[in-house]
C-alpha cells in the first residue's frame, strides 16, 4: 500500500464540454500553421510583437491565440508575451521530414467544411464533401492546384512517419521489385528502397502526381531504382512486381471499388507474390482507436471506410487472396499481408 493520492477524474460535464469544443483547438493549430509561426520560432523565442509584424497579424489577437495553444503544449510562453517551440509546435515547421504543417492546413480547410455537413452523411450514407463541393475530393484536387499541392504535402508528412514504421517493421528483403499502387510522391516506396538497396521499385499513380514525384524520388536518392508509371488502378496496375503495396488506398473506397483494385493486383501478381495493405485496423468493442474516428472521416470525405481484420479477410477472399497475418507498426497502421489463392 502507498499513500499516493489518485487524482480524481474530471466530472462528465467537464469531459463532454472539452470534447464539444475540440474544434477550437484544431482551428487554432490551423491558423498558427497558416501563418507560419513555427518557422519564425525555429531559431529561438521571439516576442509576439515581432511575430505579429512578420505574419501581418493583430498583435493582441495573435497573443491570445498563442497563449491558448501554449496551454495545450503547442508553443510555450517562455517569458511575458514571448513564445518558443515545443516538440509539438516543431511539427508545424515546414521543410522538415516529419512536418505536419500541411496536414494541419488540409484538415481545416475543405475537409473541415465537409465535416460541418456530416449530418448529411449520417442520414444518407453519402460523402459530405461531394454534397457540399459538387464533386469528390480527388476530382476537386485535380482542378484546384493549390489545394492539391497542400494535400500531397500533407500526405508526404504523415506518410513519412508511417513509411519509416512500415519499412522498419516488415521484412521487405525477400522482394526483388516492390510496386507501390497509388503511392503518391513515393514516400513509402523510397523508405523501402533505402532499407533494401538491392530492390527495385515501381511507383504507380495518376499522371499529375507521377509528374510531380520525380523531384522527391531524386532527393530521396532512389530515382535510379524506381520506375514511375502513370495510370488508373480502376483500369489496371503495372505488372512486374513480386510485392504489391496498397498504403492508405483501400480505406478511400467502399467494397466494390476495392474489389476492382484488388482483382487488378491479383491479375498481374506471381503465384508466390504478396499483397501488403497498410491501413489502420479497427479493434473490436469499445477499445479506443483513432481508426474509429478516421472511419468517420472516410465517410465524410471520399466515401470510404476503415475495416476490421475480419472485414479485410472477407474482402480479400472475394478478390482471390487469403489473409495471412496482421502486423502492427509503431505509427498506428498495420501491414495486412495476403497471398493469392
Amino acid at each position: 500500500m502507498t499513500n499516493e493520492q489518485v487524482e480524481p477524474l474530471p466530472p462528465p460535464p467537464a469531459v463532454l464540454l472539452q470534447m464539444m469544443t475540440g474544434y477550437w483547438v484544431s482551428q487554432s493549430i490551423y491558423i498558427a500553421a497558416k501563418l507560419g509561426v513555427a518557422d519564425l520560432l525555429a531559431d529561438g523565442p521571439r516576442p509576439v510583437e515581432a511575430l505579429a509584424a512578420k505574419t501581418q497579424s493583430h498583435t493582441s489577437s495573435l497573443y491570445r491565440l498563442l497563449r491558448a495553444l501554449a496551454s495545450v503544449g503547442v508553443f510555450t510562453e517562455t517569458s511575458l508575451r514571448t513564445f518558443a517551440l515545443t516538440p509539438m509546435a516543431a511539427l508545424l515547421r515546414t521543410g522538415t521530414p516529419d512536418s505536419m504543417h500541411a496536414l494541419a492546413i488540409t484538415y481545416c480547410e475543405e475537409m473541415y467544411t465537409a465535416w460541418g455537413k456530416m449530418f448529411h452523411s449520417i442520414q444518407t450514407g453519402e460523402p459530405a464533401f461531394a454534397h457540399h463541393f459538387g464533386m469528390g475530393p480527388f476530382p476537386y484536387f485535380a482542378t484546384h492546384p493549390e489545394a492539391d499541392r497542400i494535400f500531397n504535402e500533407a500526405m508526404i508528412g504523415y506518410t513519412h512517419q508511417v513509411a519509416n514504421a512500415v519499412a522498419g517493421t516488415y521484412d521487405f528483403s525477400e522482394f526483388g521489385t516492390v510496386v507501390d499502387v497509388g503511392g503518391g510522391y513515393g514516400t513509402l516506396l523510397a523508405a523501402i528502397l533505402r532499407d533494401n538497396p538491392k530492390a527495385q521499385g515501381i511507383l504507380f499513380d495518376v499522371p499529375h502526381v507521377i509528374d510531380a514525384a520525380q523531384g522527391f524520388l531524386s532527393t530521396s536518392g532512389v530515382a535510379e531504382r524506381c520506375t514511375r508509371v502513370a495510370g488508373d488502378f480502376f483500369a489496371a496496375v503495372p505488372s512486374g512486381g513480386d510485392a504489391y503495396v496498397l498504403s492508405q488506398i483501400l480505406h478511400d473506397w467502399e467494397d466494390e471499388p476495392c474489389l476492382t483494385i484488388l482483382r487488378h493486383c491479383s491479375a498481374v501478381m506471381p503465384e508466390d507474390g504478396k499483397l501488403l495493405v497498410v491501413e489502420l485496423v479497427i479493434p473490436p468493442g469499445n477499445e479506443p482507436s483513432f481508426g474509429k474516428w478516421l472511419d468517420l472521416h472516410m465517410l465524410a470525405i471520399p466515401g470510404g471506410r476503415e475495416r476490421t481484420e475480419a472485414e479485410y479477410a472477407a474482402l480479400f477472399q472475394e478478390a482471390g487472396f487469403r489473409l495471412t497475418r496482421v502486423i502492427p507498426t509503431p505509427a498506428g497502421p498495420s501491414v495486412v499481408e495476403a497471398v493469392p489463392v
